[in-house]
């Protein structure tokens, strides 16, 4: 009669299956493997946990604006907004509707003559879209500094225009980037395209004075060299961590040798360095640094989309493990179904510290959303008589809503609060400092 029997035993992070079967003995030597979530809850930080919830909606409101800024006159039927579904992240059985009427303050409901509801912005909504693509053209010299800053800091200086695109609203690219924006800056970029038929934004010109990092600009003060080669750098990041990782500075030793460990400039040749080591793992420290720098929010969130560069930036594969394990450098968040990833640096609590334009704008945007007080009424095109009866179940339905949606914000702000309260327990303090030991050290 065939048995097996399973005895599991841990030890060091490992785990030894020892199976018998038919009487003999077989040893089998396994890792132990953990989600990303399960690696990171020891170390949540609640404010910037907050700072991402808040603007999990205006998210999805932001990329409406833009849907109807495409649209002649700024209205799209209701029906058509579903082909955007799964951008605005709005799942099924939600309602796009719905979620439109919650914030009245930016955009309105129509019928026209034949009962079709279309969407489209208040006078509000359409003056911040306008304060925006001013806003957007007063800053697209210095996005494009950063787009070129990008290339220069890819192997072949040159990346993939959709690769691009996916950090766009990061970077404070206009909408048009890819058709017309992509063309204004010549002297600094071009559009090419392979024989793989994709299209590619490609270096012309290489700027020295741009091949200094944004903390080699901080910490030595400088803004401009014009005769710059870059190298080795020895820069230390500068750490955040919060109050539950007192403990954390006992190590303090492994986490000095990293620092002071030398490192290859984001902007020189990295195709020597061996994946895996120790100079390739703070390199790609130092790139992600740089590329976190460059966004607006000093954030990017979709760090799925910066696995894409993996091969043009020489990245490791484990890219998130990376992030994960330098906790005091930059904040992984998997709050929604996209991972965010912070610059630690840039915010004190729930704050960023410095704030451009566009963030101003956006946190302008964020206090017309929701709803306060007494909805509008869906306007009709027509008063025909036959419309007076569906207009009327729809303005029930609006007030219906308005009087639980106040409960349901107050209720979601309390589950944030208590779901983020027991993120405080004391981190993994082994865990960290394995990414600060220097295994070449005796």
């Amino acid at each position: 009669m065939r048995t097996t029997k399973y005895f599991q035993l841990t030890r060091d992070g490992f785990s030894y299956i020892f199976m018998k079967r038919n009487g003999v003995n077989q040893n089998r030597f396994m890792t132990t493997s953990k989600r990303v979530q399960d690696r990171s809850k020891n170390k949540r930080v609640h404010d910037l946990e907050v700072v991402t919830e808040k603007w999990k909606i205006a998210s999805k409101v932001l990329l409406l604006m833009e849907i109807l800024k495409k649209e002649p006159e700024m209205i799209i039927p209701v029906r058509s907004l579903e082909q955007y579904r799964r951008q605005i992240n709005l799942p099924k059985p939600h309602k796009i509707s719905d979620f439109v009427r919650k914030s009245p303050k930016l955009f309105e409901l129509y019928k026209d003559r034949r009962g079709v509801l279309w969407c489209g912005m208040t006078n509000e909504g359409e003056k911040l879209v306008e304060e925006e693509e001013m806003l957007i053209k007063e800053h697209e010299d210095k996005a494009a500094e950063h787009v070129t800053r990008f290339l220069m800091m890819s192997v072949d200086k040159r990346l993939p225009v959709d690769k691009i695109a996916h950090f766009r609203r990061d970077f404070g690219l206009p909408v048009d980037f890819r058709t017309d924006w992509v063309h204004k800056y010549p002297q600094h970029f071009k559009l090419v395209k392979k024989v793989d038929g994709l299209q590619y934004l490609e270096l012309v010109d290489w700027n020295p004075s741009w091949a200094v990092t944004e903390l080699a600009k901080k910490a030595m003060g400088i803004t401009e060299r014009s005769d710059h080669t870059p190298g080795l750098l020895s820069l230390p990041f500068p750490l955040k961590f919060p109050p539950n990782y007192k403990k954390l500075y006992r190590h303090g030793g492994k986490i000095e040798h990293f620092q002071k460990r030398t490192y290859l400039s984001p902007y020189a040749d990295a195709r020597g360095l061996e994946a895996g080591s120790l100079e390739f793992d703070k390199r790609a420290v130092a790139v992600m640094h740089e590329l976190l720098s460059f966004t607006i929010e000093r954030r990017l969130p979709t760090t799925d989309h910066l696995t894409h560069f993996r091969r043009e930036l020489v990245m490791p594969q484990k890219l998130m493990r990376l992030l994960l394990k330098h906790c005091g450098i930059f904040y992984v968040s998997e709050r929604g179904k996209r991972f965010s990833v912070f610059l630690t640096e840039a915010y004190e609590g729930q704050e960023l510290i410095e704030k451009g334009p566009l963030v101003r704008w956006k946190e302008k945007v964020q206090r017309f959303i929701g709803y306060r007080g007494k909805k509008k009424k869906i306007e009709c095109f027509s008063e025909m008589s036959d419309m007076e009866e569906d207009q009327g179940g729809l303005e029930r339905e609006s007030e219906n809503e308005s009087i639980s949606l106040q409960s349901e914000k107050e209720e979601a702000e309390s589950d944030l609060e208590d779901g983020l309260q027991t993120d405080d327990a004391e981190m993994e303090i082994e865990e960290v400092c394995t990414a600060y030991q220097d295994t070449n050290i005796s």
